[in-house]
């Protein structure tokens, strides 16, 4: 049904998003800091559910509304662009945190860490447009039908996705732990996370592509 190449380039760009800092590290990274990996995998919980929603929107042919209405696409990657920003400043602004420096939170119950994990993966503007328009670049309507090319390149993408999240939430703690007693090393990767996400906000917002879909 779908190539092992499709399979390969779609796996390929799911692993270059996951490890570009995002608002999914940002969240799951700071919640397994300060609360325990159980609580950061109870929130990659919710961002796996918030995957599952993209993938049916994506397997139901939501990108053809994007093709059909441009401006609609325009102001997704544009808010998705001006929410990265706003977490770029946040990073390098004068006494700004890294994402594994440890801030005092209240402990969020289950039911919350779960919504949380679910609303940052919703508003997560790389994911809209992975889902939006790359996807269907590696759809093929000659080999068959697109959902179902669309259903399986989708669970390769959610299957590298939470495994490097999962490492990601395994390992919070003791990353915090060595940029806590080595300050110059914690400064270095707040620069190069807050970097990383003002880049992928200024390439998105000068992004001039259109929404791509699969026509049979």
């Amino acid at each position: 049904m779908v190539t092992l190449g499709a399979v390969a380039g779609i796996a390929l760009v799911a692993l270059g998003l996951v490890l570009t800092p995002g608002p999914n590290m940002v969240y799951l990274v700071s919640r397994s800091v300060t609360q325990g990996r159980r609580a950061g995998l109870v929130s990659l919980l919710g961002v796996a559910v918030g995957f599952g929603v993209y993938l049916a929107a994506a397997v139901a042919g939501i990108a053809t509304v994007f093709v059909l209405v441009p401006p609609l696409y325009t102001a997704v990657k544009l808010a998705g662009a001006a929410y990265l920003l706003w977490l770029a400043w946040r990073t390098l602004r004068p006494g700004g945190r890294s994402a594994f420096t440890p801030v005092p939170l209240p402990p969020d119950r289950p039911r919350r860490l779960f919504t949380m994990g679910l609303v940052t993966n919703l508003l997560n503007p790389k994911i809209a447009i992975l889902y939006v328009s790359l996807l269907p670049q590696f759809v093929d309507p000659a080999r068959g039908h697109v959902a179902v090319q669309s259903l399986l390149l989708g669970l390769t993408q959610i299957g590298v996705a939470l495994t490097v999240n999962a490492l990601i939430v395994l390992s919070a703690g003791s990353v915090s732990a060595f940029l806590t007693r080595r300050p110059g090393w914690a400064r270095a990767q707040r620069y190069v996370m807050g970097t990383a996400l003002a880049a992928l906000a200024v390439r998105i917002a000068a992004d001039r592509s259109r929404a791509a879909v699969a026509t049979p």
